[in-house]
This record gives structure tokens, sequence and C-alpha cells, in this order.
């Protein structure tokens, strides 16, 4: 390593998972960066038996205190629910699980670091990702003078191998290894895979990688029937059932993940400027996100759906480049919740074998009317209207055959 000089901050609040990346970032920034303290974070957006001994970890590694938070219903109730209410989804695949998690745990780093008296925050983004934008705007909009330290952005490993090397000779334990180099992220809403054979886009994931779904072709050969309740755009009940956000997350991901629904291999456009190949399960929200469109279906007119439609990739972006705190993406989300108020009701899908379908929906605000949509004798639509209403339409098709000076 290069040689230690003064470091910019003493006192360090450090977003900590325990997996390779951060542990070696605890290490390095008391042994080489010069921080006299380590205060290691880990926020609980849903990580399940990956909590499991990560303070003792920590402390062994060099922290001076680990602070763990419990923010799954925050995470469900004030991220992945408004995105859900506009249906976001990033190039016309990608469910935003990372990107909805990072403002998050971002927001409780600089509240930890107010009461703690540090001075900075650290990630384990790289240089080359999305995510360390998305830690860094967080705490540019909400603190202006934490300082941000981006450890791959200034040490001289080059990369992951590398890592796994320091790990071994400082006698860290990381759930990595050079035969399994996945770079994984879970969260309540998905778990992401990247790296190792995944770095070749022709490569097929192999099938002792998925932990949240199970292989299509060996889920129950009975379609699984469930029934979405929804208040005002938000989930609130399964089956009946009534569940906080988390908890009615949790319930559709072991639903629809042992029904094999939530797979998604795709080549994104990173806000950097590079692709990116990653392997995705998000069953709980892959379901969430179609029921949730099948109840605006009945409940929204027309035209209000199609604004929302033509502002999902506007709003996927921001999210998926770190701007949950701008104006914009507030300004957004106040008209998208706007457009909420009847999206209530029910929704009942169909999980088989890895697909899904919509089977019911009903309202009490349905905008369905059967007198006006019937096939049968009706006494509220005079079928001849539409010959006026199509010529009216077709007037601009007709004026250049007319103005045809050939």
């Amino acid at each position: 390593m290069a040689e230690m000089k003064a470091p910019k901050a003493k006192k360090i609040v450090l977003a900590y998972s325990g997996g390779l990346d951060t542990s070696i970032i605890l290490k390095w920034l008391k042994t080489d960066y010069g921080a006299q303290e380590v205060i290691a974070f880990c926020a609980d957006v849903g990580q399940a038996e990956e909590l499991d001994g990560l303070e003792e970890k920590a402390l062994k590694t060099g922290a001076s205190k680990c602070i763990i938070r419990d923010l799954t219903e925050e995470f469900t109730r004030d991220y992945v629910f408004p995105a859900i209410r506009a249906n976001a989804i990033y190039e016309g695949q990608y469910l935003l699980g990372t990107s909805l998690a990072r403002p998050v745990i971002a927001k409780h780093m600089v509240e930890i670091a107010r009461q703690e008296g540090a001075t900075a925050v650290a990630h384990g983004a790289t240089g080359k990702g999305n995510d360390q934008v998305r830690f860094e705007l967080t705490t540019m909009a909400l603190d202006k003078d934490l300082l941000t330290i981006a450890p791959w952005r200034e040490w001289t490993f080059t990369s992951r191998t590398e890592l796994i090397d320091y790990a071994k000779a400082n006698g860290i334990p990381v759930p990595v290894t050079v035969e399994k180099p996945y770079s994984t992220d879970r969260n309540l809403l998905h778990i992401s895979f990247e790296g190792g054979i995944l770095e070749d886009p022709w490569n097929e994931p192999k099938e002792d990688m998925f932990l949240l779904t199970v292989d299509p072709q060996k889920a129950p050969d009975v379609p699984l029937y469930l029934t979405i309740g929804f208040e005002k755009g938000n989930a609130v009940s399964v089956d009946g059932k009534a569940m906080t956000p988390a908890q009615l997350l949790r319930e559709l991901n072991s639903l629809a993940g042992h029904n094999g629904v939530g797979r998604v291999d795709i080549v994104e456009s990173r806000f950097v400027g590079m692709k990116s190949r990653g392997v995705y399960e998000t069953p709980g929200g892959t379901v969430l996100l179609f029921a949730h469109r099948n109840m605006e279906s009945i409940t929204l007119d027309r035209e209000i759906i199609s604004l929302k439609d033509s502002l999902i990739p506007r709003y996927a972006s921001m999210v998926y480049n770190g701007f949950w705190f701008s104006p914009e993406r507030e300004a957004l989300q106040t008209l998208i919740d706007g457009t909420q108020e009847k999206v209530t009701g029910e929704v009942r899908i169909k999980l088989y074998k890895g697909g899904m379908w919509t089977v019911g929906r009903r309202s009490p605000y349905s905008l369905y009317a059967p007198e006006f949509a019937t096939f049968e004798k009706d006494e509220v639509y005079n079928q001849a209207d539409a010959g006026g209403f199509i010529r009216i339409n077709g007037l601009r098709l007709r004026i250049p055959l007319f103005l045809d000076r050939d």
C-alpha cells in the first residue's frame, strides 16, 4: 500500500455489509487511511440471515462501534411503495431494487454521523458503478458539510481478486472466493448478482446461484391463485389478510419465489456510461407491480394512464441515477400520488411456473361500465355516433390527398 497520508477525517461512518468490499474498507480506513474511529453502520433493509454475526465481525475487523437499524418498514413504505405507485421500471426490466435501497441507507448514515459527531461517511461502491452516485448525491442533498470517502477511488487495489488476497492476508472472513466471485446485493425487494461468469453476457447463470426463486421448471405443477388488496395505490392485503408494507412484500416474495416468478437477466445502461450485465431476483416486487398496473386499468382514466406511462422512463431514470431526494423526483411523485386516490380494490393473480396472469379485478371506483361495454343490446350507446367520430379523427389523414397536386 502507499505511504499513509494525514487523514481528511478522523471519525467516519461506514456503510457496512460484512461483504468483501466493506470488510476490506473497514480495515483500510484504520490501517492505511489513518482514521482514528470507524463506526460501522448496517442498514437492515431485508438481508435476512446475512446480518447474523455482523456486529462481532465488524468489531474484530476494527470498528469502534457497530450500529444496526431495522429499516425494512421504512424502506418498503417510503421507497418501494412510491416506486410501485409510479410503476417504475428501468429500461423495461429492472425494478430498481438496489437503486431504491441506497437513498434510505445514506439518509440514516447522515443521521448517525450527526449523532456520533463524525465528519465523514464512507461507502464501498466502486468508481465504475451507480451506487457511488446514489450514496453521494443523497449525502449532498441532506448535509452540506459531510465529507464522503470512496476508497475504490483512492486506494491502490484494482480488482476484487486483490481484495480477496488482502482479506486472506489479514484474517478477514468474506463470503466470496475466486471460484465464485459474485458481487451480490440483497434487500427485501430483490437480490442482485454481478461479476464472475456473468461478466460475459453470453453465459447462462448457474442454477445454484439463485436464492429467492425456484427454477420455473421445478415449480409446483398446480397454479397458485392469490388476491392482492389495494388502497390508494398501495398494497394492503394478501388473500384478505391485512399486512404492513414489509410483511406484505415478504409474503409475496415467498409465494412468488416458490412459483419461480421474478427472475430477470439484463444488460443495463449505467449512469456513468458503460453497459453492465446483472441478474436479479425480484419475486414479490414483480407480482406487486403487475397487480398494481391491473388495479389502475379499472380505476384510472385513459389519459391519466397514458400520462403516467409517459413518465415511467423519466421517473425510473431519476431513481436509477441517484436523484431520489431531488426536487424533480419529489414533484413528480406528488403528481403520481394525486392519481392514486381511487386506485383501490382487489386484483386476483394466477402464478404458474414462472408466469403470472391477472384473472380478476374489482373496485368500488371501477370505471368499467358493462352497460357501455357489452356486445349485447344496450340503451346507453348509439353506435351510429362512431361514424362521425371516425371521420373527424380521419380528417387530417384525408387533407393531404385533397392537396396533392401531382
